[in-house]
């Protein structure tokens, strides 16, 4: 006959999926721990589940000896032998307890522990069956709302769906299924939380990898995506294979599987364009539907300046500045875009400003000035230090004018220069770093104003305070200014010279700098 005790462990074990051994080390502990708080914690008290009776036993330890010292855990020899006639002096006893006698208030115990360490299970199970499953789609039923909070059913668990990965244009009724993307795997205090996502660009990546069985294959590749979640999204997709088209193949026959994909995420416009290594043929596909005329890449501050004609504005712009955003989360570009009359006017006045940088400072007449800025010189540095070849290859520029004017621009530079290195001497910079490689008197000045006056200063700096950069504040980007960031210095090029500064000072041993960069080309490689 099987115990009800038993019966009730084998239910456990069924309907809670929970291990049978797992289940009675938990009803073990809980009658531990009903017999300790009914006895007492400095018993020593071990429980053990006999499946013939089909019954928990509790047996307390003593230590067999001659005469008392803690009539709670020892036993006399005489009392010893009674029991087990061949236990010897030291020896530890094991003596059934009394079950029964632990009362209704130890059975209560044994109840929440129970209950606590069936939880604690669950959690446990919950976890190991759903932590390899983060980053996959998964099909559940609303079951309640909790605080703006999505539950949902997912059969032997329950997930969460927060508000903030929620679409504001979808609703759900209690009892909806829903598809959702694996965000992230929890050990919560009081259950094991598997997050859900409806917002995340991979519910969007993963509903194609279902739709196109060439995702799946992985003869086309989604290099890229971008969403602003139930209103539209852009994927960029490549192939490996020159004869299947990435495009037509995402979109399916008339339509059919991207359609499927549009209605799951109710309605949601997608843009499916193909991808390009080469940024400036990526993004003319980027910005579609509206067309471009020109683009221009800033590779120090990883900007894109797009020309288009003037109807076009609008249409790359997109509604409320979505095509624009889009595009620029899909390549990872800051965009600027400009129709083609406000480029025009900006080029006006960059040509204006150059001749008169070049009448003023060289002393020319505002022809031969506009003579240098068409054949396409654009500051001083080009025409002091440019082969004299490129000089004379301006018509009406012999030998000696070319002389002349790379004269006048390298005396105009020496002067700045110094006047440079003397206001900066003037505000107390240390001649460690005046002569630092990299760093021009004008450089040198700038740092002095923003209090950095040694090379130690200077060594202390992060590189972006030295070029600038982006920082990431409440989902909006914020600009850094840089010290040195007016004479376009690149991110690479500050932490080169901050650390270069760095291995001079002997804060850091050369040797570890050669090690990592070997690390790095190693991790690269494979």
């Amino acid at each position: 006959m099987i115990s009800e005790l038993a019966r009730q462990i084998d239910m456990l074990h069924r309907e809670k999926n929970i291990p049978r051994d797992a289940v009675i080390e938990v009803l073990e502990s809980a009658m531990v721990a009903a017999a300790r708080k009914r006895f007492g914690n400095e018993r020593d008290i071990e429980a053990q589940f006999n499946e013939e009776l089909g019954e928990v036993e509790l047996f307390e330890f003593k230590t067999v000896v001659e005469e008392f010292d803690n009539n709670d855990t020892e036993i006399l020899i005489e009392e010893a032998r009674a029991l087990d006639p061949d236990c010897e002096v030291g020896d530890s006893l094991g003596i059934k307890m009394d079950v029964e006698g632990l009362g209704r208030i130890a059975a209560q115990t044994a109840k929440q522990v129970i209950i606590q360490r069936v939880r604690d299970a669950e959690r446990e199970m919950t976890f190991n069956e759903f932590r390899d499953r983060k980053g996959e789609l998964i099909t559940g039923i609303v079951r309640r709302f909790e605080k703006g909070n999505i539950i949902v059913d997912l059969g032997r668990a329950e997930a969460i769906l927060p508000r903030r990965e929620q679409v504001v244009s979808e609703t759900y009724r209690q009892g909806d299924r829903i598809q959702a993307y694996v965000l992230d795997i929890t050990r919560a205090a009081k259950s094991s939380q598997v997050v859900l996502s409806r917002s995340h660009p991979g519910l969007l990546m993963k509903l194609f990898e279902l739709e196109v069985p060439e995702i799946y294959e992985g003869i086309v590749r989604i290099e890229a995506c971008a969403r602003e979640p139930g209103f539209r999204a852009k994927i960029a997709v490549s192939s490996t294979d020159p004869d299947v088209d990435p495009v037509g193949a995402c979109v399916g026959l008339k339509g059919s599987r991207v359609q499927a994909v549009v209605q799951e995420l109710r309605g949601e416009a997608i843009d499916i364009i193909p991808y390009h290594p080469d940024p400036a043929r990526f993004i003319v596909h980027a910005i579609a539907p509206a067309s471009v005329s020109r683009v221009y890449i800033d590779e120090h501050t990883h900007c894109m300046e797009l020309i288009v004609p003037d109807e076009q504005l609008s249409k790359a712009i997109g509604r409320r500045g979505q095509n624009v955003r889009l595009a620029s989360q899909l390549t990872g570009l800051d965009i600027d875009i400009m129709t083609e009359e406000e480029e025009s006017k900006r080029r006006q006045a960059e040509f204006e400003s150059r001749t008169r940088l070049f009448m003023d400072t060289l002393d020319l007449d505002e022809f031969f000035a506009q003579l240098l800025v068409a054949e396409g010189f654009t500051n001083l540095e080009e025409v002091a230090y440019v082969d004299l070849d490129e000089l004379t290859s301006i018509e009406g520029v012999d030998d000696s004018t070319a002389a002349e004017l790379q004269a006048r621009a390298r005396d105009y530079i020496e002067a700045q220069n110094k006047a440079a290195l003397d206001n900066a001497r003037a505000l107390g910079v240390e001649d460690s770093l005046i002569t630092f490689p990299g760093l021009t008197p004008q450089m040198v000045e700038a740092l002095a104003k923003d209090d950095v006056k040694t090379l130690e200063d200077f060594a202390t700096l992060a590189d972006w305070e030295v070029a600038g950069g982006w920082t990431t504040v409440d989902g909006e980007r914020v600009k850094d200014d840089g010290i040195l960031e007016k004479f376009e210095v690149s991110l690479e090029e500050a932490q080169n010279m901050v650390m270069t500064a760095r291995v001079a000072l002997g804060w850091v041993d050369p040797d570890d700098l050669v090690a990592d960069e070997a690390e790095e080309t190693e991790e690269e490689e494979e």
